[in-house]
């Protein structure tokens, strides 16, 4: 077989790795996941396979028109994916076959590294484990939760054997010793206990923390355990007589991570300030002091050979750090959310990191960077528009900015900033020339997106501004939020034309007839209101006794005798005319945070915290197709074409798509 059809091959089959999370429950996005990580390959065998997923016409699908996922060839290796809350520890077995993770859940998961695979689920803690440790010989695991109580589980049957209960609060740490005999845990209570994992009793108590026991490692003879405090303050102690053997101070706040260099003289430390410190244990002094960019260390882990540290910062990202020449090598990018706990197999290959955004990755070490082919917004993205002619798409972000995006090439061909305080609301004409956003500091903005300059600053509101709509026209726009008024805006004169009340909690999204006429409105009070913008009167309110939560999302139709509300996963279409709910519809398995129609108003999108993108066809009340993201979505639109889709993550990456297989 040719060397360059091989290596086609092994693209595939990497990218297949990487989407694996996803194919496993839903096979018939494989299309769309080859072309949303290879579109920008090199041609060849990936050429001819791609070249079959765009002929793809069997069903309904959404077709990627540019990469705008994680290619292959990166240091991303695999997603797990199973906690349904943010994963809030990691650790792997000392054979490197298994992880182990812990979760807002209040589960742990036991996973198969090689298989991609849960093993198993274990049951108990009635809250989040934070901590987590396996036994030397890899037979248990020791587990520190924030309920209290510390518990040691059989690996291998994935079963209960001790609950170690005397902590008087949260437990945020634990650790074991070289020999597997004693488990160390520390918490809320400012004390470090030492527990006997063969009779599941407590040895003994160390007193003296000024702080919440944070961290803990314990060295290599097992005489001493070093101990990370909330007083930013790192503590030796000698573990048989119980006493302080020395202070470390130098951060400047709470200590995330500890962890024993192997050489056994140096500790490395990682802090809320924003920095990994390196200690030389006999002086009692920081040799070297690394600073995060991202101004926050969550976790941090170590490769056994002590030469690199890995590091979960406060922008979604991890750093791999050279300890030696105390450099940052390069940034892991991939998580939705925070990294909140990150471990290093024996071998020191790769990385395993959990995150807040519920899933766990594999990274491999030796691959260094991911390389990016796309470009993002530095923030949430919080609304989207194709322009009238279908050739651009307009996105406004929590980065401050707007872009406007070249739908033939995929590239942004414009930035604009100039919002005083950060954007929560964009929304943007038809015609792709003017932009309006409503930003923290309670005001509107009208942007000339032509002209890439702010046109005017409207003021008038008490509170951020969380929704914001305009007519076609782009002579008016409506815009909500904290102070439950919606408030009606000339835009060529600046001035406000009517201040709607009737909502009692905070007004979350906005909708706008293509006529401009009327409006309707969603808020935290579970409640979708109609309005009269002409007379600014309110027409109709609903949903009161159906929606169980917020209304995140509106939209109506054309002929404004439909409109659609999102509370929750679900989303309910009304008529509006006698003034009921039709019917609702289910499939995302979490928020839904925007929702959009076709200018027939036959097929909706929505956009949900799930990762996914869903089409709806409203007349056979069904998914049409879906598409996963690799983040949480809030921002959707349809072109005028009813068949381009612009969404937009939390982490400033925008996907476009087509729907395909629709008459």
């Amino acid at each position: 077989m040719a060397a360059d059809r091989v290596e086609s091959l092994k693209l595939v089959r990497d990218t297949i790795q990487l989407s694996a999370h996803v194919l496993t429950g839903d096979p018939t996005q494989l299309a769309g996941q080859l072309l949303g990580r290879l579109s920008s390959a090199p041609q060849g065998a990936v050429g001819e396979l791609l070249s079959q997923a765009r002929a793809r016409e069997s069903a309904a699908w959404l077709r990627p028109l540019f990469t705008t996922l994680t290619p292959p060839g990166g240091a991303l290796r695999r997603t797990l994916t199973g906690h349904r809350g943010e994963v809030t520890g990691v650790t792997i077995t000392p054979d490197g076959r298994y992880a182990v993770s812990g979760s807002q859940d209040r589960t742990l998961r036991i996973w198969d590294l090689e298989k991609a695979q849960t093993v198993h689920v274990l049951e108990g803690h009635q809250r989040a484990s934070w901590s987590l440790a396996v036994t030397p010989d890899g037979r248990h695991l020791v587990s520190g939760s924030y309920d209290g109580s510390v518990r040691v589980w059989d690996l291998h049957r994935g079963a209960p054997r001790h609950m170690l209960e005397g902590h008087e609060g949260e437990v945020a740490a634990v650790a074991i010793t070289p020999d597997g005999r004693y488990a160390l845990s520390g918490g809320q209570d400012e004390t470090l206990r030492v527990w006997d994992l063969m009779h599941g009793e407590p040895v003994r108590v160390l007193e003296g923390q000024s702080g919440r026991v944070t961290a803990i490692t314990v060295t290599a003879d097992g005489r001493h355990a070093l101990t990370g405090s909330e007083d930013g303050t790192l503590r030796m102690w000698d573990i048989d007589s119980g006493r302080t053997v020395s202070v470390l101070e130098g951060h400047g706040s709470r200590v995330s991570a500890v962890k024993l260099a192997p050489d056994g003289r140096h500790v490395i430390s990682g802090s809320w300030d924003g920095t990994l410190r390196v200690w030389d244990l006999q002086r009692g002094a920081p040799v070297r002091t690394l600073e995060a960019e991202a101004g926050l260390v969550w976790c941090m882990a170590l490769t056994p050979d002590g030469r690199l540290a890995i590091s979960g910062d406060g922008d979604f990202t991890l750093t791999v750090w050279d300890l030696e020449r105390g450099a940052a090598l390069h940034t892991l990018e991939g998580h939705a959310n925070r990294v909140l706990a990150v471990a290093v197999t024996p071998d020191g290959r790769y990385a395993v990191s959990g995150s807040a955004d519920a899933t766990l990755k594999v990274w491999d070490l030796e691959r260094g960077e991911t390389s990016h082919t796309f470009e993002r917004h530095a923030g949430r993205v919080v609304g989207v528009a194709v322009t009238a002619d279908g050739r651009h798409a307009v996105s406004g972000a929590m980065d401050d900015s707007f872009k406007m995006w070249d739908l033939e090439r995929g590239t942004a061909v414009r930035t604009l900033k100039g919002q005083a305080e950060r954007i929560w609301a964009a929304t943007m004409t038809p015609d792709g020339r003017r932009a309006v956003s409503g930003g923290e500091d309670g005001t509107v903005t009208v942007w000339d997106l032509e002209e890439g300059e702010v046109l005017r600053v409207l003021e008038g509101r008490t509170g951020t501004v969380l929704a914001a709509a305009m007519t076609p026209d782009g002579r008016r726009a409506v815009s909500a939020g904290y102070d439950k008024i919606l408030r009606v805006w000339d835009l060529e004169r600046g001035e406000e034309q009517h201040a709607l009340s009737g909502h009692t909690d905070q007004v979350i999204s906005l909708a706008v007839t293509p006529d401009g006429r009327y409006a309707a409105s969603g808020s935290r009070d579970g409640t979708l209101r109609m309005w009269d913008l002409k007379r600014g009167r309110e027409l109709h309110t609903l949903g009161d006794r159906w929606h169980t939560w917020h209304v995140f999302a509106v939209a109506i139709t054309a002929d404004a005798r439909r409109a659609l509300s999102v509370s929750g996963a679900t989303l309910a279409v009304w008529d509006l005319e006698r003034g009921e709910l039709s019917f609702t519809l289910d499939g995302h398995s979490g928020n839904i945070h925007a929702v959009a129609l076709t200018a027939d108003g036959r097929h909706a999108v929505s956009a949900a915290g799930d990762k996914t993108i869903k089409v709806w066809d409203l007349t056979e009340r069904k998914i049409l197709a879906t598409f996963s993201a690799e983040g949480g979505l809030h921002a959707c639109a349809f072109g005028p074409d009813c068949r381009t889709i612009v969404a937009g993550e939390t982490t400033g990456r925008l996907h476009f798509l087509r729907l395909e297989g629709v008459s």
